[in-house]
């Protein structure tokens, strides 16, 4: 009996002893959290996984991710369960600029650290906004497109998601420059950064016999849909002047046979997110906006650049 009881409370003992052991090593475990609008895009997906490799190489470190599946209310509400679980840092990925602000804000005032990647907010309760000159992109896929046709031609400017200031920044960027040519006729399409929805527009277009001189795509993936459409109807896409944006493997590709003219390069972000966040959880002050330069890649540079995936 005297044996059982000793073993009763040696027992009792290590079982308390290890949920110290394990609160204790859960409390010093440091969470990332990633709520993405959608991993059905591949440079939303890349992003993700970028992130999710850099922070790998940190044992101390717990790496999660959310998919709202291009959601918005699902989204909020992925961020409001990170929220909840009181994750360290909070990487946000947003299709709509103005719909997360509350819950950001929310996240934010609760001393969590937001890092909004890519896609900005209308708000500033933030940590910090990590992104590139979107502008830029589309004022220089307008002047390149513009020399290539000596001021003369038909356009189509494809974009994506309606909501996202990226799509507003890179339209504005491209309207803008194009607007100096006056013998350039532009038609917008939507394709929502993704293939299927590029192919659905391109299709409607090839069926209403409308000509196209140029494309400038808001991303790689909706010109892929394009060349797809063109190759469907037996058009051959090496007669049109083909500028993407994100430069892909895929695109370097299609740059390399000709099929496309060329991309702008634009950063996943995903290493520099990391890095800000490691620098935040070590207490150390990060700007409240980082600036990643981008680049236009034609069959002139293509052996230079990687491509981001």
């Amino acid at each position: 009996m005297l044996f059982i009881r000793f073993y009763r409370i040696v027992l009792a003992f290590t079982l308390i002893t290890c949920t110290l052991f394990l609160d204790s090593a859960s409390a010093n475990e440091k969470t990332i959290a990633f709520a993405q609008d959608t991993m059905a895009n591949d440079f939303r997906k890349a992003q993700v996984f970028e992130v999710r490799d850099a922070i790998a190489k940190h044992q101390e470190l717990k790496f999660t991710y959310s998919n709202a599946r291009g959601q918005t209310s699902l989204l909020i509400r992925q961020i409001e369960k990170f929220i909840a679980a009181k994750v360290n840092i909070l990487i946000v990925g947003t299709n709509d600029a103005d719909a997360v602000v509350p819950v950001i804000t929310k996240a934010h005032k609760q001393d969590i650290p937001v890092i909004i990647l890519d896609r900005g907010i209308n708000g500033t309760e933030y940590t910090t906004f990590i992104n590139s000159d979107n502008i830029a992109i589309g004022t220089m896929g307008a002047r390149y497109i513009a020399k290539r046709l000596n001021g003369k031609g038909v356009v189509l400017l494809f974009e994506g998601l309606q909501k996202a200031d990226v799509t507003q920044l890179r339209s504005k960027g491209f309207l803008d420059a194009i607007s100096q040519h006056k013998e350039i006729q532009v038609l917008k399409r939507t394709g929502n950064y993704l293939r299927k929805d590029a192919i659905h527009a391109m299709e409607k277009l090839i069926a209403a016999g409308i000509h196209i001189d140029a494309i400038f795509s808001e991303s790689d993936s909706m010109l892929s849909g394009v060349r797809s459409a063109l190759h469907r109807h037996g058009i051959d896409p090496k007669k049109i002047i083909m500028i993407g944006c994100d430069y892909t493997s895929e695109a370097q590709e299609a740059i390399r046979k000709g099929s496309q003219t060329g991309s702008i390069l634009f950063p996943l972000g995903g290493l520099q997110t990391a890095q800000t966040a490691l620098k935040i959880l070590r207490g150390e002050k990060v700007p409240k906006h980082i600036s990643i330069p981008v680049k236009l890649v034609t069959q002139k540079n293509i052996d230079e650049i990687a491509p981001i995936f």
